[in-house]
């Protein structure tokens, strides 16, 4: 896949991650008068089709990832995104590689609480098939997968990273 094709894909995923952060994730954190009925319904919707329980009655670690989200990664999204549309941008490498570790850590507790909790039928029900399970991981897998493919970018790609460029110039 050609750098310029993974540079649109992470300025894709971190300009919808606005929105969706704003409108969607911060409704655990926000009071409920915040958000107008649209989106609270839109939240309900998703949380009821994807028998995810975790938006609607969040438990507290994973409100403090919301946290995180609100405070650490929300203020990147749109410096990313620029960088990455732009292209070439050597400066967001380092704060790249903070992000996307910082991420893809979180995302194994949440994947692994979805994978193996036994999630109770009330208040609001939570995948209890393994088909429901992986429904609901197809979700939350992206938001691993690609901060995962951002750090092997900043880590391998000569663009971003000049040892990787050293490197392979002393092979030759």
């Amino acid at each position: 896949m050609s750098l310029r094709v993974l540079e649109i894909i992470f300025f894709l995923y971190f300009a919808s991650h606005i929105p969706i952060t704003l409108f969607i994730d911060l409704q655990a954190l926000l009071p409920e008068h915040v958000y107008p009925q649209p989106l609270r319904d839109l939240l309900r919707w998703y949380a009821e089709d994807f028998r995810d329980p975790m938006v609607l009655d969040p438990p507290h670690w994973f409100k403090s990832f919301i946290l995180c989200e609100a405070l650490v990664q929300m203020p990147f999204f749109p410096i990313a995104a620029y960088a990455f549309l732009k292209g070439g941008c050597k400066w967001i490498r380092t704060p790249a590689i903070v992000y996307s570790t910082h991420v893809a850590t979180t995302l194994v507790p949440i994947l692994a609480h979805i994978l193996f909790y036994d999630f109770p039928m009330k208040p609001y029900p939570g995948p209890q098939t393994m088909h429901e399970r992986l429904w609901l991981v197809s979700i939350y897998a992206p938001y691993l997968l690609v901060p995962v493919m951002l750090l092997l970018t900043m880590l391998m790609s000569s663009t971003y990273n000049s040892t990787a460029k050293s490197a392979k110039s002393k092979k030759h």
